[in-house]
């Protein structure tokens, strides 16, 4: 066996990042490396025999130390505008340091959105392009995993489905899905350099999303719409960053007003990046049966 090459993972405690690093260890041609912002949370990692590095996209001095050796990147940003020059930082670092491929966790989106921090995903897109790494784009729609919980908090309570979008039809995947294939771009870069996957394989209204967890669950569910402003008042009062909220709220009016086009694509490109089928809606729902119980 050749020399491996290291695949450091951004957002490695994360739910994309830690799958990701979960899929990837059966991938015996790497070595993983996991970024974390602490040596307490190092330790999670190296205590499974998994290497880890110090790096924190705010301190560009962790970066270069972090980026020694690496041959893949995945990067993952946070949910500020900040992603912006945090991404432009570590990119720019990487460069450096001689990575060659990477692989990033964007948005959903058509080419042409025109939702803000969909927008701002798809800029970081072209500035890989630019620098001339080899390049994976991934593009999720919305996680199924969103309606177990959503910024720590149960989604589901009671029986009660609430979402801001009133009867718009969504596209949907697993993160096990997502992990899934960005483990493969990050091993494989030969077959999937120069490609922007869209991962979304089921479409359905918050109201169908009730019917079918009532006839998996065998309890009632109902879905009741939220107004958007509901969803800008609850983040102006937890303190989080309104450049960003802001354009989440933007979108939720959006999609309830049905003005975004192509909300609902859906792809059929898992099973041959994968060889395998993704996870329906009601696949999911079977799978977390207990947790969506009341």
């Amino acid at each position: 066996m050749g020399v491996k090459q290291k695949i450091l993972i951004t957002g490695a405690t994360g739910q994309v990042g830690s799958r990701t690093i979960d899929r990837l260890m059966d991938e015996k041609q790497v070595e993983i490396v996991a970024a974390v912002r602490s040596p307490e949370k190092a330790r999670a990692f190296t205590d499974r025999g998994i290497a880890a590095v110090i790096l924190d996209l705010d301190d560009e001095s962790t970066h270069l130390p972090a980026l020694q050796g690496i041959h893949g990147l995945f990067v993952l940003t946070g949910y500020t505008v900040d992603m912006l020059r945090q991404s432009k930082a570590l990119l720019d670092n990487a460069k450096k340091a001689g990575v060659q491929h990477v692989v990033h966790l964007g948005a959903c989106g058509r080419d042409d959105t025109t939702i803000a921090h969909w927008a701002w995903h798809q800029f970081v897109e072209r500035y890989i392009e630019w620098a001339g790494f080899s390049f994976t784009h991934l593009r999720p729609e919305t996680f199924m995993q969103n309606l177990l919980s959503y910024g720590g908090e149960k989604t589901i309570k009671n029986g009660i489905v609430n979402a801001f979008v009133e009867g718009a039809r969504l596209s949907w995947v697993d993160i096990d899905d997502v992990s899934q294939v960005a483990a493969l771009a990050l091993a494989h870069p030969g077959r999937h350099s120069g490609q922007t996957y869209r991962l979304g394989y089921d479409a359905a209204t918050f109201g169908e999303l009730a019917e079918k967890l009532t006839a998996i669950v065998g309890q009632p569910f109902r879905y009741e719409p939220l107004p958007p402003e509901v969803f800008l008042e609850a983040m102006r009062s937890a303190g989080a960053e309104m450049a960003y909220m802001n354009c989440v709220y933007d979108h939720w009016k959006r999609y309830a007003a049905g003005t975004i086009p192509g909300a609902d694509d859906t792809f059929d490109n898992f099973p041959i990046i994968t060889g395998k089928q993704p996870a329906k809606l009601t696949d999911f729902i079977q799978r977390h049966k207990a947790e969506f119980a009341y």
